[in-house]
């Protein structure tokens, strides 16, 4: 067991569940002005952050880069911020966005960006999947937002990894195939409760707290599936601690504005399609994979609970 836990320390510090950082992009003929906000416990993985995070960040116009013309970084109380300005030979009519802060930072690292020219505005996301984008400065078409919202839905349910260690304590806690559809029922319901409840709360969690109580999810269930495997309402339970997992996508919502429904059809798909395979997969297996692979969970989620706390 203790080698087990030496193993997952490396994982465990680098896996975090809510990895975000937001820029704001100001156009006005043929200058550009850029301010990027990330949580400084954020930025700590970067060497030379002043230097490299705007390395990382690239603008173009007419397939010419902006011309870096000034640029100033600072640690202001628990947010690293830079300021950069740009300049470009012809007026700025749409820009071309590549930003790899993934690479960086940390693999899941996700980066909301909003720029305006004038009363004309656009967005864009960027994790290590998609790295590129087009700002056209033009109100996007419905179905653009529809895709647009639902895929990001899909991407940071299948793409995180406490929603995926989540996703394989669910198919292991399930006992059949019905109870399989109740849980993840009660699960994803447990989601949508947290994206309809928590904007509405004043007081904020972080996203410390929120990975923190994540990861505690994942141990708890683990513990039940190891020493509580005929306990009844277990429906009831994974309903509790789908509002952690709610709370992360909550606050992804609340910073990129993104509509609920569009989102959460995303990651409905998603996770229904993730358990049932991990389910099933499960199933064919003969050796006693429960216990081991609860075991390995409940160990991830405790270690992984102790890093974010005290880290």
């Amino acid at each position: 067991m203790r080698r087990s836990i030496l193993l997952l320390l490396p994982v465990s510090a680098l896996a975090h569940m809510v990895s975000m950082s937001t820029g704001e992009l100001k156009v006005s003929g043929k200058r550009a002005e850029y301010e990027l906000k990330m949580p400084s416990y954020e930025a700590a993985h970067v060497q030379n952050p002043d230097v490299t995070l705007l390395a990382h960040i690239h603008f173009r116009s007419g397939g010419v880069e902006g011309k870096l013309l000034a640029k100033s970084c600072a640690d202001r109380n628990g947010t690293y911020q830079c300021n950069a300005s740009y300049v470009f030979p012809e007026p700025v009519n749409r820009i071309d966005v590549e930003c790899t802060f993934a690479s960086v930072t940390v693999p899941n690292h996700i980066h909301m960006l909003r720029a305006d020219r004038g009363d004309k505005k656009d967005q864009a996301v960027f994790d290590i999947s998609y790295t590129t984008a087009e700002l056209r400065f033009r109100p996007p078409e419905p179905w653009e937002i529809f895709v647009k919202e639902s895929g990001a839905g899909f991407l940071r349910a299948a793409g995180g990894l406490a929603p995926l260690l989540f996703l394989a304590s669910l198919a292991l806690a399930a006992r059949s195939g019905k109870e399989l559809l109740t849980i993840t029922g009660a699960f994803l319901v447990g989601e949508i409760a947290a994206c309809i409840v928590a904007p509405r709360i004043s007081v904020g969690l972080s996203p410390r707290f929120i990975e923190a109580a994540a990861a505690l999810t994942i141990a708890y269930l683990a513990f039940e599936i190891l020493l509580l495997p005929q306990s009844g309402q277990r429906w009831a339970v994974v309903g509790v601690l789908g509002l952690f997992h709610g709370a992360y996508f909550s606050l992804f919502l609340v910073t990129t504005g993104y509509h609920v429904d569009n989102f959460l059809l995303g990651v409905g798909v998603a996770e229904i399609a993730i358990v049932s395979l991990l389910y099933v997969a499960r199933r064919q297996v003969r050796a006693p994979v429960v216990p081991i692979a609860a075991a390995l969970l409940l160990t991830t989620g405790v270690v992984w609970f102790a890093v974010r706390v005290w880290a």
